[in-house]
């Protein structure tokens, strides 16, 4: 079972006294918070030195530890190493913004449309340990990942500093029970992912990456919940040895106090949630909208509908299905925090059994609704279709917000060509 591979985080137990990372840099490593191992992998001499010479072996390779090759890198910082690896040309990741049109950003957007993946594997050991425990982290497509940072996060030190503590998010892994953490200071969310979906992700990456970019590039409309880095952090100790596969992803809520939230595939096939402490589904939504349903302005249905079918267009070309889409409700605000989440898995074989099994009703369930499996290309259409009848287009003002949340607004005459105020 995918839960399986946390038993071996569960200790919390911090250790400082691992290899220090470049120019110093010193990550205390928890072993129930692995973005924690990640982090202090990143740090390491031995990544930058992979970066920096890709067919260079890792220390893994060797039968070495990282530690005592510090001294290589003294007064240099991370963002220093870091942009050195990008062709010299980045501009240190810890300066936040990165301007248009400049050497820099024509060299991220080479690294980011750049088909030829990078694999880093770190390894380092704890030897005050009986036995020793030893931590390996595989870090994937990692200049793809450090441009997309360098475009998005603010660099790799704002990163790095996130990742170094996280904390359990509750049972949120749905059926199979995955790894889900956020990162404490609410920047960042950490999945464990399944091996088909490392497998489908690790894929279609390339056309990720092309595609984040030319919407970057061209201001077109997106929705896509980046995904930012992606891992395999093993831990041994003795001979037990445990792995997990984890993404890391942007927190779509991070600085908002969200009132309600919304987990919407464009399915009414078992999308409805009994317990109102977690994520809402299609259903509910449906349910509450007599009552208290989300409107908004014609401006912003028009932008989420592009967005919806810019996203699924790219979606649905790399054969990618079940992804849903997050709307949360920020009342106070009259915001709605949208994005599209969980859309690494391919349409493949035991995919398409799974839609054949439910579509025949062989294990029971309603055979007039239909699955939420379905082939990529139907799957983009119901979800647009769906997610453009849920909200409701109001008329604007000069001074109305974009969204409303419940019944705001008096009641208009539909009968009239000018709306007006109804008696009630």
């Amino acid at each position: 079972m995918i839960s399986a591979a946390l038993n071996c985080f569960l200790h919390g137990v911090a250790r400082v006294r691992l290899p220090s990372g470049i120019n110093g840099t010193v990550v205390a490593v928890f072993e129930d918070e692995p973005t924690s191992v990640i982090a202090c992998a990143i740090t390491s001499p031995d990544y930058y030195k992979q970066i920096l010479n890709p067919v260079q072996k890792s220390s893994e390779d060797y039968g070495e530890d990282s530690e005592g090759s510090t001294g290589l890198w003294d007064g240099i910082s991370v963002g220093d190493v870091a942009c050195k690896g990008l062709r010299n040309t980045t501009p240190p990741l810890d300066r936040l913004a990165t301007p248009s049109g400049t050497v820099e950003e024509q060299t991220i957007a080479e690294e980011l449309v750049s088909p030829t993946p990078l694999t880093v594997k770190v390894r380092f050991t704890d030897n005050d340990d009986t036995p020793r425990t030893e931590f390996k982290v595989k870090c994937y497509y990692v200049k793809q990942f450090i441009a997309l940072r360098a475009k998005c996060c603010g660099g790799e030190m704002e990163y790095i500093r996130s990742l170094s503590r996280c904390k359990a998010w509750g049972a949120r892994g749905g059926k199979s029970k995955a790894y889900f953490a956020k990162t404490l200071d609410d920047r960042f969310i950490v999945k464990q992912v399944s091996k088909s979906e490392k497998h489908s992700f690790l894929e279609f990456a390339p056309q990720y990456f092309r595609y984040l970019w030319e919407t970057m590039s061209s201001d077109s409309p997106t929705c896509l919940a980046k995904i930012l880095g992606f891992y395999t952090v093993s831990v041994k100790s003795g001979y037990e040895k445990k792995d997990m596969d984890l993404l890391v992803m942007e927190n779509l809520t991070y600085g908002k106090t969200i009132s309600r939230m919304y987990d919407l595939k464009g399915s009414l096939r078992s999308r409805y949630n009994s317990d109102i402490t977690g994520p809402l589904l299609d259903q509910n939504l449906l349910e509450e909208m007599p009552t208290s349903p989300i409107f908004m302005t014609k401006k912003s249905k028009f932008l989420l509908e592009q967005a919806v079918y810019n996203d699924t267009s790219f979606l649905a070309r790399v054969h990618v299905m079940d992804y849903s889409l997050l709307a949360a409700v920020v009342e106070d605000s009259q915001e709605l925090v949208i994005g599209i989440i969980d859309y690494i898995r391919q349409y493949t074989w035991d995919k398409h059994l799974e839609t054949w099994v439910k579509v025949s009703g062989i294990l029971g369930g309603p055979r007039n609704t239909s699955p939420t499996i379905i082939h990529p290309q139907e799957y983009k259409k119901r979800f647009r279709k769906a997610i453009s009848s849920y909200f409701v287009v109001v008329p604007e003002s000069e001074t109305s917000p974009n969204v409303y949340v419940g019944n705001p607004l008096p009641r208009l005459c539909e009968s009239s060509s000018t709306p007006r105020e109804c008696d009630n």
